[in-house]
């Protein structure tokens, strides 16, 4: 098989093309966005100048007189210096501020961003927590815009410590505590009111939550992909993405609600049976041209609480990895957050969760992180040991095929262009011969499952984050070799180098496969070893290097197993010896053939009745 000399040609010129095009475009793009931006930059100069000190000034004397106003009895901290507290356990820091006296920032100790700092969450202006109570006849206020007392940090004999801070006036107070364990990510919040019935009416706490994603991998785009708002209410766990930006109302027993990044999440929990009510959350993308944020959510909700003068309010906060096996052990259902398998292909979770995870994680503890790019090589080679059944029985199949070779090439010869004649004489030559021409199709499909589970458990697990291997930077992300200075459509502005070497194997299986199948005579099959091999450049390239390397490996594996099996395990003469004996046997045909070969023996009419009436 292969092209001739003008084809070749014509491919090369036509590739020369798309790259010109390619190129022109981008620099016409560019030269449009300066000049738009000059534009704009001299309207700008040319408009009248504002003293906007003066107005920020005159706003806070405005905002300082409306909060005294609005804090009632609670006056005295209507106003005030925000200040700090600092509490640190083995895996995290957090940062308490009075002003509000709630959570303010987390930094993960175990992980770094993409500017080599810590990953942070929460701690931007657009991240909060906020409720309103009454402090006064007629006035309300919200608890964000309240100075706490200072606070109160303990130290616990379980190495946990406990911070708080309280607001007091007029025989009422209201105080949150919090409880930071000594080696976990998840924070026990309580607020406490004393005075409940002069604080909240109804006896249901109305409560509004802002959560920034920040941009904690290289990859901006593809993070955005990942970042989702989750949920579990009445005991369902579902999922939206933050690329199309949503607005959901959800059920009265909504346990938790967060927002999921690629490798992290933000999430509260009600901490008792009941959960939240009245649940709206509205989760949008960040613009491109916004470079450190990802996605904004904003929740709204309301928690019913006992009634009585004092009341406590239970809440959990968790700011941390999406670990499967630390969410698993809240016994929440948070670890559904790790997506393991979503949609269509959901079922697929449970192979990640019963084999390849537990075989992945054997394997790390006994190659530890720096080999973990060795441990996804020898996964590979489990996994293909494991389908060796489905992989035998398919080029078993082929070697069927490939021993009736010479027998299609003359039926090809005989019949020409009569497509249908030709068909039905195949089918004549597979039943003589026993062969089932879909034989490998078969097993080749029992292997899509495993397919898309690798897929996903190479996309989510967090342990290959910041891991580097040959001359990968971070086997959670993409391996670029070389930086572009445009960007190709649907391909990106990097070269990925396990994409190509995963690109290459697959291009040289398909050619092996090709040359051992018969030739059905289709002059466009021809044409297949290429296209799946040209997907696969665009479609891997932004894909994590973990993905695109066990790929790689995959196909090597792969084409030593054709070559092994096709040259010393199956014996081509008793293949060739069994056809001839099934060719030899009497055949009775099945109702299913017999029904078949009446449909083509009618369309064959039909189409020489046809014939001979355009003759006419």
């Amino acid at each position: 098989m292969g092209f001739d000399r003008n084809t070749l040609i014509g491919f090369g010129l036509l590739a020369v093309l798309l790259m010109g095009m390619f190129w022109q475009t981008t620099t016409t793009q560019k030269a449009q966005m300066a000049e738009k931006k000059r534009i704009s930059d001299s309207i700008a100069a040319l408009q009248p100048k504002v003293d906007s000190l003066a107005q920020k000034q005159q706003q806070a004397v405005y905002e300082q007189k409306k909060d005294s106003v609005n804090a009632g009895d609670f006056v005295a901290f209507a106003g005030g210096e925000e200040t700090f507290s600092y509490v640190e356990n083995d895996v995290m820091k957090l940062t308490f501020s009075n002003k509000g006296g709630w959570l303010k920032k987390v930094e993960l100790k175990n992980f770094k961003g993409p500017d080599s700092g810590l990953v942070v969450l929460s701690g931007s202006p657009k991240d909060n927590f906020n409720y309103v109570v009454r402090t006064g006849a007629g006035v309300s206020q919200d608890v964000n815009r309240l100075f706490f007392s200072p606070a109160v940090i303990t130290k616990n004999a379980d190495g946990s410590q406990t911070i708080s801070y309280q607001i007091a006036a007029e025989g009422k107070s209201l105080s949150h505590a919090f409880l930071v364990p000594k080696d976990n990510y998840m924070v026990d919040a309580n607020i406490k009111l004393d005075g409940a019935d002069q604080f909240i009416s109804k006896q249901s706490l109305n409560f509004t939550w802002d959560v920034l994603a920040r941009r904690q991998q290289h990859d901006k785009k593809y993070e955005n992909n990942q970042t989702r708002l989750v949920v579990e209410t009445d005991n369902e766990y579902d999922y939206f993405s933050a690329a199309s930006g949503v607005t959901k109302t959800f059920g009265t027993a909504t346990k938790w609600i967060g927002l999921k990044q690629h490798f992290f999440n933000s999430t509260l929990l009600a901490n008792n049976a009941q959960g939240f009510s009245n649940v709206t959350a509205a989760v949008v993308s960040m613009p491109d041209t916004v470079h450190n944020e990802i996605a904004v959510m904003q929740v709204n909700a309301s928690m019913q609480i006992p009634a009585g003068n004092v009341v406590e309010v239970p809440l959990r906060l968790y700011y941390g990895p999406n670990e499967y096996k630390l969410l698993k052990s809240y016994d929440n259902d948070m670890h559904n957050i790790v997506d393991l398998g979503s949609g269509i292909t959901a079922f697929v979770k449970y192979i990640n969760r019963g084999i390849i995870m537990p075989v992945f994680n054997m394997l790390n503890n006994l190659f530890g992180t720096a080999g973990m790019g060795w441990s996804i090589l020898v996964l590979t080679i489990f996994i293909r040991l494991l389908i060796t059944p489905l992989t035998y029985s398919s080029y078993k199949s082929a070697a069927k095929m490939k021993a009736l070779r010479p027998d299609i090439e003359k039926l090809n010869e005989k019949f020409g262009d009569n497509a249908q004649a030709k068909s039905m004489e195949q089918m004549k030559l597979y039943r003589e011969a026993g062969v089932n021409p879909a034989g490998g199709c078969l097993p080749a499909l029992m292997q899509i499952p495993i397919f898309f589970a690798l897929f996903a458990f190479f996309n989510s697990n967090i342990a290959l984050r910041g891991v580097p291997f040959l001359w990968a930077d971070d086997l959670s992300n993409y391996d670029s070799i070389a930086q572009l200075p445009f960007t190709i459509p649907f391909y990106g502005d990097h070269v990925s180098l396990f994409t190509i070497t995963a690109v290459i194997t697959s291009f040289a299986i398909s050619l092996y496969s090709m040359n051992s199948a018969p030739d059905t005579g289709n002059p466009m099959m021809k044409y297949m070893p290429y296209i799946f091999p040209f997907m696969m450049l665009f479609f891997f390239n932004s894909m994590p290097a973990a993905l695109t390397w066990y790929y790689t490996v995959s196909n090597i594996i792969t084409l030593l197993l054709q070559f092994v099996i096709q040259n010393y395990v199956i014996d081509n003469d008793k293949i060739h010896e069994q056809i001839k004996a099934n060719r030899a046997a009497p055949k009775k045909k099945s109702k299913l053939q017999e029904r078949i070969a009446q449909m083509q023996e009618s369309q064959r009419k039909l189409e020489e009745m046809k014939k001979r009436s355009q003759g006419k």
